[in-house]
This record gives C-alpha cells, sequence and structure tokens, in this order.
C-alpha cells in the first residue's frame, strides 16, 4: 500500500500498546504511572485470545507449592528448548504479579475465603488459580475497568496495525494503522510494545477468536525484528468436535477435574500413550486422540461420572455451550478433538521483553523469550503477560525518558527510508543454542504448484491457506506436505504482494508470510520435539536440535548508481 505521510493523520504518545490483551492491558496500565499511553485494538476492546481463556492461571501461591516445583514442571514441559533464566523470573515474579491483578479486584473462585487451586496437565501440583471456567473474562473485564478509570490510557478500538514505522537509524518510533473507513493514520511514540496475541486462525480448526491473524509478528518480520521458534505450535486436545459448530476449548481443567478421555465404547484409551493418562502434556494427549480418530475410532470427553451439579457449578459456560449444540455434558460424553490453540513461537526477547529493534517490546502470546520451549505447561501463558508487561516497563523507563518525541518530519523520514532500502527475497537463519548462533544456509527452491493464485479471491484465499495449513503444517507434519505447503505460501506471498487496500486483506497478506516462515521451519527441524512431530523424524535429536531456529528479514541499499 502506498501513501503519502504528509497527508495522514499523526498521533503522539508516550508510550504504544499494540493489543488489548492481558499483556498489552496490564503493560499499559504500569506504563500510566509515567506517562500517556495509547492502546490500539484491531477490533473491540475485550476481542482477544485473553477473554476467552477458561482454565486458569498457573501460580505457586499454595502453601503445599513453590517457585521451584513449578519451576521443574515447566521446564520437562518444554522439552529441552526453555530459558531457564526465564523461566526462573515466570515462577518467581509470578506471584506479586498475580498479588497485583487480586488488588485490582480480579475475583477468583474461593472456598471459606481461600483461593482454590486445580491441577492440569503436566502440572505436579493443583497450583491453577480460576473463576469457573470463565477465568480470562474476568482478567480482562478487571484489566479493562482499571484502564478506564486511568486518565493516562486512552483505548483505540477498530484500529488495525499495518506496519511498524522504522527512522534511519533502525529505531522503532511507532505504528501505521488503517482503520474501517479506509482512514490511515499514524502513532508516533517513544516506546513501541507488541502484544498483539496469536496466531491460531493460520489453521482451519481453532480455539482462538477470528482477530488471532499473527498480525503483530508479521508486522515485526517486516521491520527486521528476529521470529523465533516458527514450528512449535501447540494443538489444545480437547476441542468441541460437533459437525458445523465451532471448535470451541473444552479446558484442560475438565481433565485436572476428573474428566477421561474415551471412544465411542466408553473405553478409556490414554494409559496406552502415557503412564499420566489424560494429564500427559498437551503435545502427547492431541497426538494420542489423532492417533485413535485416523483410526476411525471417535473420542469423546466425559464427566457425567463426576455428578451434575459438579459440573454445572465448575464448568458453568462449558455446560451451556455443549447445551447449545444439543450435548448435555452431565449426561452425555463430548465429542472432541485437537484444534490449533496457542503459539509458542513469536518475536525475539530478552528477559525484559527487549527485541532487536531499539525502541519496540513484545510480550505475551506474540513474543518468544524461550520461557514456554517446545511445549507450553498448561495456564502458564496468562501469567507471561503480567510478568513481562511490568519487566518491560520498569527495564525501559531509562529509554522513554531519553527517548524524543517523535513528529510528521519523522514519519516522513522514516517512509522515505523504507522507500529506499529493499528487501532481498532470502532470510537470514540462525540456530541458536548455549554455544551461541550458528548461521543456516536455506534455499527457497521452487516447487511445481498446480495452483493459479493469480486472481483468487481474500476470502478463497484465506481458506485455502487454513485448509493447507491444517492438512501439511498441523499436528503431525511430513517431508512432502512441509516442500508442497512452503512453495504454495512462498506463491501465495508473491500474489497477495502489493494489493493490500483494506484490513481483510492485510491479514491475509500476514497470513501467508507467516505461513511460508512456519512451514520452513518445520522442514528445517528434522526431529519431533514437543509441539513439532515429524511422522519421518519421529523422535528427539537432542544432539543438532536442543537449539532454536532464528529467523529475521535481511534487506539492502539500493545501489545508488542503479
Amino acid at each position: 500500500m502506498t501513501f503519502d505521510p504528509r497527508q495522514i493523520e499523526c498521533v503522539t504518545t508516550d508510550f504504544l500498546v499494540l493489543g488489548s490483551g492481558i499483556g498489552g492491558l496490564f503493560t499499559a496500565l504500569k506504563a500510566s504511572d509515567y506517562g500517556l499511553v495509547t492502546v490500539l485494538t484491531k477490533q473491540k476492546i475485550e476481542d482477544t485470545n485473553t477473554y476467552f481463556a477458561q482454565g486458569g492461571i498457573a501460580v505457586a501461591l499454595d502453601e503445599q507449592d513453590s517457585p521451584k516445583l513449578h519451576r521443574e514442571d515447566t521446564l520437562q514441559a518444554g522439552a529441552g528448548l526453555c530459558d531457564e533464566q526465564v523461566v526462573d523470573i515466570l515462577v518467581n515474579e509470578g506471584p506479586a504479579r498475580v498479588g497485583e491483578l487480586l488488588r485490582m479486584g480480579a475475583r477468583f473462585d474461593r472456598d471459606k475465603g481461600n483461593i482454590l487451586f486445580t491441577r492440569e496437565a503436566a502440572h505436579s501440583r493443583s497450583r491453577v488459580i480460576h473463576a469457573s471456567d470463565a477465568t480470562g473474562s474476568e482478567i480482562q473485564n478487571t484489566l479493562i475497568r482499571q484502564c478506564g478509570q486511568s486518565r493516562e490510557v486512552k483505548v483505540v478500538e477498530n484500529c488495525f496495525v499495518l506496519d511498524l514505522l522504522t527512522n534511519p537509524e533502525g529505531r522503532c518510533i511507532g505504528a501505521l494503522t488503517l482503520d474501517r473507513a479506509g482512514r490511515m493514520a499514524a502513532y508516533l511514540s517513544r516506546v513501541t510494545v507488541l502484544a498483539t496475541g496469536g496466531a491460531g486462525q493460520l489453521f482451519l480448526y481453532t480455539t482462538n477468536p477470528p482477530i488471532a491473524t499473527g498480525d503483530g509478528m508479521a508486522a515485526a518480520y517486516r521491520a527486521g525484528a528476529q521470529l523465533m521458534d516458527l514450528e512449535f505450535i501447540q494443538f489444545h486436545p480437547t476441542a468441541l468436535a460437533i459437525q458445523g459448530a465451532p471448535r470451541h476449548l473444552i479446558s484442560e481443567a475438565v481433565r485436572g477435574e476428573g474428566g477421561v478421555l474415551v471412544d465411542q465404547d466408553g473405553k478409556r484409551f490414554m494409559d496406552k500413550y502415557d503412564p499420566a493418562g489424560e494429564l500427559a502434556p498437551r503435545d502427547i494427549v492431541a497426538r494420542a486422540i489423532w492417533t485413535e480418530l485416523g483410526r476411525g475410532n471417535q473420542v469423546y470427553l466425559d464427566v457425567s461420572h463426576l455428578g451434575t451439579e459438579r459440573v454445572r457449578n465448575r464448568f458453568p459456560n462449558i455446560t451451556r455451550r455443549c447445551l447449545d449444540y444439543g450435548v448435555d455434558p452431565t449426561t452425555t460424553p463430548i465429542p472432541v478433538a485437537p484444534a490449533a490453540h496457542y503459539t509458542m513461537s513469536g518475536v525475539r526477547t530478552g528477559s525484559h521483553g527487549q527485541t532487536n529493534i531499539p525502541g519496540l517490546y513484545a510480550c505475551g502470546e506474540v513474543a518468544c523469550n524461550g520461557v514456554h520451549g517446545a511445549n507450553r505447561l498448561a495456564s502458564n501463558s496468562l501469567l507471561d503477560g503480567l510478568v513481562f508487561g511490568d519487566r518491560i516497563v520498569r527495564y525501559c523507563l531509562a529509554e522513554w525518558i531519553t527517548s524524543p518525541f517523535w513528529a510528521r518530519r519523522h514519519l516522513v523520514e522514516a517512509v522515505l527510508e523504507g522507500a529506499r532500502e529493499d528487501w532481498e527475497t532470502e532470510d537470514s537463519l540462525v540456530s541458536w543454542g548455549p554455544d551461541g548462533e550458528r548461521p543456516i544456509f536455506y534455499s527457497w527452491e521452487p516447487f511445481a504448484i498446480d495452483q493459479q493464485l493469480e486472481g483468487i479471491e481474500t476470502e478463497e484465499m484465506r481458506q485455502l491457506l487454513q485448509s493447507t495449513m491444517w492438512e501439511e503444517v498441523g499436528l503431525v507434519r511430513g517431508l512432502q506436505g512441509l516442500l508442497h505447503s512452503r512453495e504454495l505460501f512462498q506463491a501465495a506471498v508473491g500474489s497477495l504482494a502489493g494489493r493490500v487496500t483494506s484490513p481483510a486483506e492485510a491479514e491475509v497478506f500476514n497470513m501467508a508470510q507467516l505461513d511460508r516462515l512456519i512451514a520452513g521451519a518445520a522442514l528445517i527441524r528434522t526431529e519431533s520435539r514437543g509441539a513439532h512431530y515429524r511422522s519421518d523424524f519421529p523422535r528427539a535429536d537432542n544432539q543438532n536440535w536442543e537449539r532454536h531456529l532464528v529467523w529475521a528479514r535481511r534487506k539492502k541499499l539500493k545501489n545508488p548508481a542503479g
């Protein structure tokens, strides 16, 4: 999309926060103590992955628990790819951040005044606090109320972020946006925080709401930010699987409270796959269900033995949703299947949310700081947004004090600088491990695509991308599917480039860019680890692959001599 920066609205702010989930709003509230904060959100303020989170927050608050035990469980689930230093930060700072949430008025389930804890998969203790099965909406509404009471926080809804803006020195100075009416605006900030959430909508079946198309990751990549662990996409084992119904999440907590997985004959099967049964790590449970479905079996989550009152009181929203589709979970097993749920991947950050682009920070699901490794421990995600949102603000204060206010002339300079640069077609790719970074040569070799992509309408292209990701880059991956999908996505990027004139078209372009990189990463990692499973390489290769893959876009200045 081309535009004249002298003709668009220009807004300045101290802190620019992109996204209104737990990471974005908690960061905004923290930053409001120091300056003016502007929060941009793609649709309504409550349209976030946070709002739909059911299970709860994993935090070591119970006297039978400890941060050390929480740490051990997180590392075990992460399958060798967690950054231990960052995990230490999460589990040790988490209780204080949850305490702040409680003081803001968040109401979690209690018994005689004491907070109740439940257990979820791969946890050695009951440490997940919850608000029935609507924990996310309770947190979201609490943060919305707090932001509404702050004069220093301004929320702008229905504002789509097209791209991040960087100046000639390579510093992020804000974001370029587009609203539903087609009006463009530039928000210039001293500090920019990405908190745009995940990318479950890349897949045909997902528990994520429609807004989760990975826009923040794609915009950061185009600006030169590093992306890490793109091959690690977590598939939730239990989503409602009824013909014609969305894949609504059936919380991990349902199994934590005693729900069991059965086939069409009412027989349990998880013991065949893992000694922990239904409470095995999510990747194991999801692949077990996938295997059973592939054998022609049907899979159900049965909670009828828990009793009508307990099911309806503990899981009122899940009960209501199932009833909407003709299933009474108190008497009838719930048909379930896996669905794309959470991106362990994202914009590579340090332990304070800092990226490789000065002035740009990231937290929550859009960020990848190494805390989740190859497979996120259940209910660690909400805690992640709290802890690292707080750390961003504390870390960037010195930078905020010394940064100037950007003005329209800086926007013009940023646009002109972008026009002078030419992106290469190859990506910069390294593997990163205990011994540092190693460059990896990676070539996008041509592959015969049997479809003509030129002229495909936006919605048709979206459906093609989603179905290809689900079938070829989904829960189980193989060489031929990855080769085909990678080149299809490469062709889609080329077809879509230059024809972005609306938020819907921008979403699909972002999806194609991320699809291309995810398929490439899954092709390179010739092993199975955590949420990444290759049918042709079914075992982990610790000697060669206990490492991260880090992508960035290379750019070079055009030759002024032509």
